[in-house]
């Protein structure tokens, strides 16, 4: 017979495609966060996803675009700050508690804005978006008296980001400075706690 034949799929998409690409991304979120795109290797994402790795290439086409979709699903699973019936500080607690309870993604988050062209406007599509949500709930929240006025949202917005994202770049120093493993999750609570206190704080 003349012609190319239809590629197949291999078995582990056959048995569960869902599953086998959850654990592909999860792998590989892990392999981003803790050495960057460069260093990354294909072969250690699929061995961590306990898969072949030509399913890397079957899925995403690759190692960029693997990358590419790690990058832009990092924010479909934060909790975004768009709560207005609750008080601002308990909402600024979740947002923490969210970034925090996964540190493979705040590395990956912390790597991408740390790259040289991370400056002006760039980033994917969803952590735009995102960005842009916050900020224009941070100024609701403002005109609602929820902050002072003299207090620009966007360098708040930043300030909460960082804020959120300390334990995760500085967990040496947090363990220093508190005796707790930032990566737990008695301190995950006890910081969201403290930061949602700073936060009534400034309300007051």
């Amino acid at each position: 017979m003349s012609g190319t034949s239809p590629r197949r799929a291999p078995r582990e998409r056959q048995r569960d495609p869902e599953r086998t690409k959850a654990r592909i991304l999860a792998a590989a979120k892990a392999e981003f966060g803790s050495k960057g795109y460069a260093a990354a290797r294909v072969s250690e994402i699929a061995r961590g996803a306990g898969v072949n790795k030509q399913l890397i290439s079957y899925y995403f086409g690759g190692k960029e675009g693997l990358y590419a979709e790690v990058t832009s699903e990092q924010f479909s699973g934060l909790a975004a700050m768009t709560v207005t019936d609750r008080p601002m500080a308990d909402v600024v607690a979740d947002f923490a508690r969210d970034g925090l309870r996964d540190p493979d993604q705040a590395r990956l988050f912390l790597r991408e804005n740390m790259a040289e062209e991370a400056g002006g406007e760039t980033g994917t599509p969803p952590e735009r978006a995102f960005l842009h949500s916050q900020l224009d709930y941070l100024r609701a929240r403002q005109e609602a008296g929820d902050f002072p006025a003299d207090v620009d949202p966007q360098a708040l917005l930043l300030m909460l980001i960082a804020a959120a994202s300390a334990p995760v770049a500085f967990r040496r120093v947090g363990s220093v400075l508190t005796g707790q493993d930032p990566a737990s999750a008695e301190f995950v609570e006890y910081y969201a706690e403290q930061l949602s206190r700073m936060v009534r704080h400034l309300k007051d």
